[in-house]
């Protein structure tokens, strides 16, 4: 293997990201990242220390372009109802980070239980607050259950989901507040 003479932290992730996309997540390991950079694992280590902390990189990398979207959209009106449209876009807005996002909480969650007590958390103050005793809070909660159901079909490879019937849904699920 060439040495680099610097360790790029984006390439890295950008790398880990491709392994669990095309591989899965068993396949993400400090190993399987230094030979797809050609570097050695002390390299990744270097970097990140463990896969862990590889996984947690990754988690943080998504949440910074989620977070910028959710963040914008809520800026304005922080009701609980526009958290999840706010949500809805994030993922409708960016699907390849989303991409990003499922791989490596598949990577996570598979192999690191804490982690899912940490993604069950963030689920719960998507919607957190909503009044689902009226019928604008159960639309909102329907709305972020399509739009998790949706991202999970389409990224899981559960259904094969083209760009227009994508388009289509999140615009019916954004209909869905606006009765």
């Amino acid at each position: 293997m060439g040495r680099q003479r610097t360790i790029d932290r984006e390439k890295l992730l950008d790398a880990a990201e491709e392994i669990v996309i095309t591989q899965g997540a068993a396949a993400l390991t400090i190993d399987a990242v230094a030979k797809a950079m050609e570097i050695s694992k002390g390299g990744v280590q270097y970097c990140f220390g463990n896969k862990e902390a590889l996984i947690d990189a990754m988690f943080e990398r998504w949440g910074q372009s989620y977070d910028e979207i959710f963040n914008r959209e809520t800026s304005q009106d922080n009701s609980p109802e526009n958290r999840v449209n706010a949500h809805r876009l994030a993922i409708y807005q960016h699907d390849q980070i989303a991409i990003a996002k499922g791989a490596a909480l598949m990577a996570g969650l598979l192999q690191i239980p804490e982690y899912l007590e940490s993604t069950r958390q963030w689920y719960r103050e998507r919607i957190a607050n909503l009044d689902t005793s009226t019928e604008k809070g159960k639309r909102a909660r329907l709305m972020f259950l399509a739009t998790e159901g949706a991202f999970m079909l389409r990224y899981f490879g559960l259904m094969d989901i083209n760009e227009s019937e994508w388009q289509s849904m999140f615009n019916d699920m954004a209909s869905l507040l606006k009765k």
